[in-house]
């Protein structure tokens, strides 16, 4: 982390000129935003993915669910399995577009502590790039762990800055 709490910038030297549509997943998994939380965890486990992005009612993304959202936001809560799941999305969903180049879609990613980011086209879903992505497609491991690194900290701060003692 930088002094004034920034992320330090990402630089993916080798993949400079790669854009998010050599490495997006152009399959995305999508739910309504009234779909019912127990029919969207189970698209999860039916299609094996660990998020889904919520669609309004116009059939453009509006927010993103993650299993963990569901346990954490939902199961722990003791919500009703019929309640819609747009109350446990996370909002506003950061998006990037095909052209962007990834080390731009990097920075963004890490600025907002996301690890999957939705790319868009005229407003419509054409796919998903994730950490993962990044590490297996280009090939740079390292910078997806210190990526994934800086997203989990941004997201728990008190953990890593917590006096242990």
């Amino acid at each position: 982390m930088h002094p004034a709490g920034a992320p330090a910038p990402v630089a993916l030297r080798s993949t400079t000129a790669m854009q998010l549509r050599e490495i997006m997943t152009p399959s995305v998994i999508t739910a309504g935003l009234d779909d019912d939380v127990l029919s969207v965890a189970q698209l999860m486990r039916d299609r094996g993915v660990g998020s889904v992005v919520l669609c309004d009612s116009e059939g453009e993304p509006a927010a993103m669910v993650t299993d963990r959202d569901l346990a954490v936001r939902a199961l722990a809560h003791d919500r009703p399995s019929t309640e819609a799941v747009r109350s446990h999305g996370s909002r506003p969903l950061v998006t990037g577009e095909q052209e962007m180049e990834l080390e731009e879609a990097a920075a963004l990613m890490v600025r907002h502590r996301i690890r999957r980011l939705p790319v868009v086209e005229a407003g419509e879903l054409v796919g998903i790039v994730t950490l993962d992505d990044i590490a297996v497609r280009t090939g740079n491991l390292e910078v997806a762990q210190r990526m994934t690194a800086e997203v989990i900290e941004g997201a728990l701060p008190e953990f890593f800055f917590h006096e242990r003692g």
